[in-house]
């Protein structure tokens, strides 16, 4: 009979210490205090954080209809005067070349 009460007395000690230990977890566990939201800018966190998952769902769902390497362009316009500065550009490129071709010639020293 010693040995029964041994061992109850031991699973009593580790229920006890189970209990002890769980409300002292529960104690400490960090969190609001109150119930009230203790950082305003949790909720914007959470927002943000919401959004991007489901943005990241967006580019997996684009992904899988095989168009992740396909940027798609729309054709518009160039501003006004881009093509003129490109052109110029084009010209002053071809006339430094044309200059480095003649000084690196035959006759170069």
């Amino acid at each position: 009979m010693t040995g029964v009460r041994r061992n109850l007395a031991l699973l009593a000690g580790a229920a006890a210490g189970t209990v002890a230990a769980l409300l002292l977890r529960r104690r400490t566990t960090p969190g609001a205090p109150g119930g009230a939201e203790a950082d305003p800018r949790a909720a914007e966190l959470r927002r943000k954080l919401a959004q991007a998952r489901e943005e990241a769902a967006d580019e997996d769902d684009f992904e899988a209809a095989g168009m992740g390497a396909e940027t798609i362009l729309e054709d518009e316009p160039p501003p006004a005067g881009v093509e003129e500065a490109r052109r110029r550009v084009h010209r002053r490129a071809r006339s430094t070349a044309e200059e480095m071709r003649r000084d690196d010639g035959p006759d170069a020293a």
